[in-house]
């Protein structure tokens, strides 16, 4: 991971150009209030004239605050905006840029009780100032609009925060001992952020983490990590160990944030917390060895894990868009919280 992929520097530089020709009123505020539950969740009555929550009212967490302001930084063809802001996170100390997507059904009124499902969005590469799936180019939102309407897809809510705090170095999605914590700002700042503006499931059914390359890693640790608060992960040739130089002196806070260590100890916990590996990989990437004897190894118990390998792909960000869209997000989203209806 020491390097930056030229396949992942090129999906890069197309973000860019993108942003540059394809979003005219970019810094425009954005909202995504839309049609929200009221504050207090309303009650209903039952046959025998007690009043109850509904499903939805019970499963769902209404956004806490406080409220982010959002810029647009682009749109997508069904009409719904990327919008970014700047978090500073409460628990790393961290600040940096996080984008969000919500998707058209956020704002369908009968929705308007239900939380929705979230997928932390990661890039390969550094990650840094920008997280590459906030441009339309590899066409990861208006792909999940797509997939959703086909019912292949849940209607996730897609957060794309920034991966690294500079482009010198991988910070492995961890709190390496005197570094910046991004293991906290992945797994408690983005998602308390997450929580605070928009409709989430209290459970960990409606969490999950997708990334490419060096963000496969981050979210297939977070996930092995943090079980109890993620369910599962599209971990796109992901790198298997955490081999960041700043590791160098600090073995033992390594070896707890390596995901093959990970993943033994979760398949050897009885009635361990069942965690979904979604994998992919081309089928003309070197690592696709590497990502089949981590499932002959470590997918046992409650690990469960799922191959998908994109035939004639390679190592890169539009490769793997295309493997979701052939099964990986059906797979995942079959484990998920769905958002519900009003009765």
């Amino acid at each position: 991971m020491k390097h930056l992929p030229a396949v992942l520097t090129a999906a890069a530089v197309l973000t860019s150009v993108a942003l540059v020709a394809g979003c005219s009123d970019e810094g425009a505020p954005v909202s995504f209030d839309g049609r929200s539950a009221p504050a207090t969740a309303t009650t209903r009555s039952t046959d025998s004239g007690k009043n109850q929550l509904s499903e939805a009212e019970r499963k769902t967490l209404l956004p806490t605050g406080p409220k982010a302001e959002f810029t647009k930084q682009n749109s997508i063809d069904d009409g719904t905006e990327i919008g970014v802001t700047t978090l500073h996170g409460k628990k790393s100390g961290f600040t940096g840029k996080v984008w969000v997507w919500a998707p058209k059904q956020y704002f369908d009124p009968k929705y308007a009780q239900s939380g929705f499902p979230v997928l932390i969005a990661l890039p390969g590469g550094n990650g840094y100032p920008n997280n590459y799936w906030m441009g339309t180019d590899l066409g990861l939102q208006s792909s999940i609009s797509k997939w959703s309407r086909e019912g292949r897809s849940l209607p996730f809510i897609v957060v794309m925060p920034v991966l690294n705090p500079d482009a010198d170095y991988y910070y492995d999605g961890s709190d390496i001992p005197g570094q910046p914590k991004m293991g906290t700002w992945m797994t408690e700042d983005v998602p308390d952020f997450v929580k605070a503006n928009f409709r989430t499931f209290k459970s960990r059914d409606g969490w999950a983490f997708m990334g490419s390359s060096s963000g496969g890693f981050v979210g297939l640790k977070s996930v092995l990590k943090k079980p109890e608060q993620f369910k599962a992960v599209i971990a796109s040739g992901p790198d298997t160990v955490p081999d960041s130089p700043l590791w160098n002196g600090h073995e033992k806070e390594r070896q707890a944030n390596h995901p093959e260590k990970l993943a033994r100890a979760l398949a050897a916990k009885p009635g361990g917390p069942d965690v979904y590996l979604a994998f992919q990989a081309g089928s003309r990437e070197s690592g696709l060895t590497k990502v089949k004897n981590f499932i002959r190894d470590y997918g046992k118990g409650p690990v469960k894990t799922r191959l998908q390998v994109i035939q004639d792909g390679s190592h890169n960000a539009k490769t793997y868009v295309t493997g979701m869209g052939d099964g990986s997000i059906k797979w995942i989203s079959d484990q998920m919280q769905a958002p519900i209806a009003a009765e």
